[in-house]
């Protein structure tokens, strides 16, 4: 179900619509909980970003809860315009040699066969 998101002074905007918005900024709307899930908290979440290192874990793992949101719950719209941000962040070269590139292509594949929760 869509719920509806306030922006203060009266104004109500249902999920579906922030979500597109974002997208059509060009921006990836991220549903990623994994840090939390993972136990990177604290200490060890922030020794990550300090080194820099929390992007390997974030781009990809927002890559992969919006998949997941564009299969579950957008409209027919929203999908299309967040398969091609997808698709564009995949056709990245520089991104192409990033190390967690093979796995989260795979980790693609299988949402879109019906598997959840996959993460860095």
């Amino acid at each position: 179900r869509d719920r509806s998101v306030s922006r203060g002074l009266g104004d109500v905007y249902k999920r579906q619509e922030v979500v597109s918005w974002l997208m059509e900024l060009g921006y990836i709307p991220s549903f990623c909980t994994a840090c939390y899930r993972a136990g990177r908290q604290g200490d060890r979440f922030m020794e990550l970003c300090k080194n820099e290192q929390i992007a390997g874990f974030c781009h990809p793992n927002a890559l992969m809860t919006l998949e997941e949101y564009l299969l579950d719950y957008a409209s027919p719209e929203a999908r299309a315009l967040g398969e091609a941000l997808i698709d564009a962040e995949m056709a990245n070269e520089d991104f192409k040699r990033a190390p967690v590139y093979a796995v989260l292509e795979k980790n693609l594949a299988d949402i879109k066969e019906g598997k959840r929760d996959l993460r860095f």
